[in-house]
């Protein structure tokens, strides 16, 4: 990661996989812990979307379109791909397509998954999901976020 907001996030994240990867006899404690960073991945990629346009619009353009652009990706939320790809193409359809391109199977799958397990949570639903079916989502969106940040040339 480039983006500061965006890498101390992901700092965050990796240091609580790595606590969480200790509980590995106590299968339910993990299953538990597994929502709860499901929660917080979704919330990655999230922040870490507006983190990346947002510092692509203030390097690219003036201080009142850069602002009106971080205004606009504060009501960026539940970034299932097709929300991201929508989004990319604001910045460029070409990077749009290309992002399609490659994220299409496993990458696109993680990341609809996270938002929709994310929103099953949110909701109080039972959801099965388990540490290492959220640590692979969470390698998966990291390498979304990685090309967002490549694309920009962050």
């Amino acid at each position: 990661m480039k983006n500061n907001e965006a890498l101390r996030y992901q700092q965050r994240l990796d240091n609580l996989f790595k606590q969480i990867a200790t509980f590995s006899g106590d299968v339910e404690l993990q299953s538990h812990w597994a929502r709860y960073l499901c929660v917080l991945v979704s919330g990655f990629l999230e922040v870490s979307i507006r983190a990346i346009y947002g510092q692509y619009a203030r390097n690219k353009a003036s201080h009142y379109v850069a602002n009106f652009v971080e205004s606009e990706l504060k009501g960026f939320q539940n970034p299932k791909m097709e929300k991201i790809l929508e989004l990319t193409k604001s910045f460029s359809p070409t990077w749009a397509d290309e992002l399609k391109i490659v994220t299409d199977g496993e990458l696109k799958d993680a990341v609809d998954s996270i938002v929709a397990v994310r929103n099953n949570i949110a909701h109080g639903q039972n959801v099965g999901i388990t540490y290492t079916t959220i640590k692979n989502y969470y390698q998966n969106v990291v390498k979304v976020i990685e090309m967002l940040e490549n694309q920009c040339q962050i």
